[in-house]
């Protein structure tokens, strides 16, 4: 974990890192699943728990930020059943946990992510004839410039998925009422 902590870090002066520690595991449905082979449990909370303790305590040594998902999980009534789907992999409200403490710790930060979106160039920058026209009717206006649905979705925290599927769809619906205005002009 050390050597993969230092490889990270040495990769640029602005990579940032945060790691995860292992969730706990239902013990009773990883249990009941395994064969004749494989007859005895591997996987226990109490080395999940080893684990995640020892990656928490090397990440606080080299000021690595951490997501403790050991913990996170066992905050939650019932996270045996509602967080994962067989025992070891996450159902949707394990990945709900997951994303929430991930936010946290960048909300947290004192840094701000390199990969952020108002940090990253503008795919599809070019002028296309699926663009707005603008009012002066020279230029478009480029759907890749606009920033709300990110500044929505970062504001939010990724909380809903319907809400930026509901913003998408109004973005692919100004792009065809744009379509139809054009084709509509270019008849005229």
């Amino acid at each position: 974990m050390r050597k993969i902590a230092i490889h990270l870090k040495s990769l640029s002066d602005t990579t940032r890192i945060i790691f995860m520690s292992c969730p706990p595991v239902d013990e009773t449905r990883v249990g009941s699943g395994t064969s004749g082979i494989f007859s005895e449990l591997i996987r226990t909370n109490e080395l999940c728990q080893k684990y995640s303790d020892a990656c928490i305590k090397l990440c606080q040594e080299m000021g690595v930020d951490v997501v403790d998902l050991f913990s996170a999980f066992q905050k939650k009534d019932g996270w045996a059943k509602s967080c994962f789907t067989d025992g070891v992999h996450l159902s949707a409200e394990g990945s709900k946990i997951v994303v929430e403490e991930i936010l946290k710790v960048l909300r947290e930060a004192e840094w701000v992510p390199s990969l952020h979106w108002k940090a990253m160039p503008t795919e599809f920058s070019e002028d296309s004839p699926y663009d707005l026209v603008a009012a002066d009717g020279k230029r478009t206006l480029n759907p890749s410039e606009w920033t709300f649905h990110r500044e929505v979705q970062w504001a939010l925290g990724c909380k809903t998925i319907s809400t930026l599927s509901n913003v998408r769809a109004a973005t692919t619906n100004r792009r065809k009422q744009a379509s139809l205005l054009r084709v509509r002009a270019k008849n005229k």
